[in-house]
């Protein structure tokens, strides 16, 4: 064991450590452990250090070494990724290593969704080939109507999701065999496909309407529009400007990192449960409303301010403490929400086919306040992708039960994506964090009579 005054130097890279040997000069970190005078190299790779290689730092042999304690994971990475990249203080979202911006102007939500799952934009004929295999798997076993209908008429239909997307690993067993290649693409395909169906199915069961099935000669976004509204018409046609806009929609929604949900897909996943499994956690998570229900947050602020002379009172109450501005601000963007230009613009294209939402100018004007005024700029509180989605959403006439449940129906490809990617990790282990217990020790059982 080691003295107080010890300066041993040591690599902490030993047997309990995925380190590699320690790299010299400024790729490596020295600590100095105060209490026994060692001193150590933990090394540095690509701007990380391993929280495992900090178990070498140890009082005594029989000692369990030092751990990392980051509640939140505010400043952990978990896993090694190269689907989607982030620059919160610059404003800088890139699925693949292609600008959101781009991708939101250019391209489908299909093409981005296969861009996510297989790492490169797809060819004329893979894409074609692509689209034509989410079209035909749209479809539902006949007995998921029945699992719907089991729900009471006015369950959230986020638990309704929640709940038929967990059912589909009973109607596909073979989807636990996770580690054959060809069958994680089957299930990709079902996931992606299947997901608008479930979500139009809970809102026509909470609206007490029958069920409308997928129309193959639709587009992904124009399907989805026409399982929701369809009535006695024989044949739905989707409004090309709706069209375009959820596309976008879904677009900015697919990925964003390890956030909660994604992780949630990940934790679980690691379990190396089917994938319907995985994507469920991943909607259980999104279902929270520091999720996937920030939007709505948004439109009952925007109601309780009403008018624009309201909204001078509203900023002081905001600077006072009394209020919250709603939409604004991220923990990772620094900077404005790339995501947040975008959908605001799909909104205006929204709007012109519904009729103009009143809420909108007061969402522009409140927005055109906090970007000039120092209070908000020196606190980097700047719209995010959630203080113009909540409007889209209203104007589709879509109760706000329903906000999240879009939410997860974009989402749903980048957690097919990040899952896929664990699942090939070979570093990756099934999750399990450590905790540092606060509780009482030692204490002898009282039996009852005498407590």
């Amino acid at each position: 064991m080691s003295s107080e005054n010890d300066t041993t130097t040591s690599t902490a890279s030993g047997p309990e450590s995925n380190g590699a040997d320690a790299p010299s000069g400024e790729d490596t970190l020295s600590v100095v452990d105060n209490r026994t005078g060692r001193s150590y190299e933990i090394p540095i790779v690509d701007g990380t250090v391993r929280a495992l290689d900090f178990r070498a730092i140890r009082v005594a042999e029989d000692d369990f070494g030092l751990m990392t304690y980051d509640p939140a994971f505010m400043n952990t990475a978990a896993c090694r990724s190269s689907i989607t990249y982030l620059d919160g203080t610059n404003g800088v979202l890139e699925y693949r290593g292609y600008p959101i911006e781009q991708l939101a102007d250019k391209s489908t939500y299909l093409e981005v969704a296969y861009l996510l799952v297989y790492g490169e934009l797809p060819t004329a004929a893979q894409l074609a080939d692509w689209q034509h295999k989410i079209t035909i798997h749209t479809f539902v076993h006949e007995n998921i109507k029945e699992f719907m209908g089991g729900f009471r008429h006015d369950a959230h239909p986020m638990g309704m999701l929640l709940g038929a997307t967990g059912a589909l690993s009973t109607f596909y067993p073979d989807a636990n065999d996770i580690d054959d290649a060809e069958n994680r693409d089957i299930q990709t395909v079902r996931l992606i496909s299947k997901m608008p169906t479930l979500a139009a199915f809970a809102y026509r069961h909470v609206q007490g309407q029958p069920y409308v099935y997928p129309d193959n000669d639709l587009s992904y976004s124009g399907n989805f529009l026409n399982m929701m509204y369809k009535m006695t018409e024989l044949k739905y046609e989707p409004d090309p400007r709706l069209e375009r806009a959820l596309d976008v929609l879904f677009i900015l929604h697919a990925d964003h990192e390890q956030n909660c949900s994604t992780s949630a897909v990940r934790s679980i996943g690691s379990a190396k449960p089917d994938p319907y499994s995985a994507v469920a956690g991943g909607i259980a998570a999104l279902y929270g409303p520091l999720h996937g229900g920030a939007n709505e947050s948004v439109l009952r602020m925007l109601r309780r301010i009403k008018h624009r002379d309201n909204i001078p009172d509203f900023v002081k109450g905001v600077k006072e403490g009394k209020q919250r501005l709603m939409g604004f601000g991220h923990r990772v963007y620094k900077n404005y929400d790339p995501r947040a230009r975008l959908i605001k613009k799909a909104a205006e294209d929204v709007f012109e086919v519904t009729g103009r939402n009143p809420l909108l100018d007061l969402a522009l004007e409140l927005e055109q306040i906090a970007l000039e005024d120092e209070y908000f700029i020196e606190r980097k509180l700047y719209p995010n992708v959630d203080f113009y989605s909540g409007l889209i959403y209203e104007a589709l006439r879509l109760p706000v039960a329903m906000f999240p449940v879009m939410f997860a129906i974009g989402r749903t490809s980048g957690w097919i994506a990040q899952w896929r990617e664990m699942v090939e990790d070979s570093e990756q282990k099934i999750s399990r964090p450590r905790q540092i217990y606060t509780g009482e020790r030692n204490r002898d059982y009282v039996p009852i009579d005498q407590r």
